[in-house]
């Protein structure tokens, strides 16, 4: 597998998803979400990470990104990627996509109750904000180790290639998940649906 690991903790609707289509073209072994439904994610998010680990080489989506403390710490030599887009852009996909819908993960991330982006813009803004800070201010100084990617601007392979000292595929880069009307609406639906059967 290729090394060093890769690890993607850019929030969620930032282009994780994108971006571990990309590592893939490149070679890598790329593992997704995990625990989004797991009422005890929090207490052994850790320890799974480091499991899987064993059988990948590159991860992207939640909970990840909150982890990259830790796993700066276990993998010393990884490569970090922190996915940004406009907050306003961002708030607006969290929105369309998550809202009216909570989970366990979102409730770790934003806090309980807050599963549910509706009615939480504030806060769910202001975590988004803190935690590209946090990242930014924890590799600080470190510009091997992090890069910055903003993937609606127009980032792709001429940033991260060289940021991962491998070529450039002939292969154009991939956009993945993209969100529809259609699919925005059903996500919506299926969260009110359960809000009021009390799934």
């Amino acid at each position: 597998m290729p090394e060093p690991k890769v690890f993607c903790i850019g929030f969620h609707k930032t282009g994780t998803s994108t971006l571990g289509a990309a590592l893939d073209v490149l070679g890598y072994r790329v593992g997704g979400p995990f625990g989004v439904r797991d009422h005890q994610i929090a207490e052994h998010a850790l320890d799974e990470a480091i499991t899987r680990l064993r059988r990948l080489d590159a991860v992207q989506d939640n909970p990840w990104p909150l982890l990259f403390g830790d796993l700066d710490e276990r993998y010393p030599c990884a490569r970090f990627v922190l996915t940004v887009r406009s907050e306003d852009v961002w708030w607006a996909s969290v929105l369309a996509h998550f809202g009216g819908v909570s989970s366990p993960m979102r409730e770790w991330i934003y806090g309980a109750g807050r599963g549910d982006p509706e009615g939480h813009e504030a806060v769910y803004r202001e975590r988004y904000r803190r935690h590209n800070d946090d990242v930014c201010a924890h590799f600080a100084g470190r510009g091997d180790d992090l890069l910055v990617m903003r993937l609606d601007e127009g980032d792709g392979w001429a940033e991260l290639c060289p940021f991962l000292g491998v070529d450039e595929p002939a292969a154009p880069f991939p956009h993945a998940n993209r969100g529809s009307p259609t699919r925005r609406a059903v996500n919506r639906w299926r969260g009110r649906l359960r809000a009021t059967i009390g799934r």
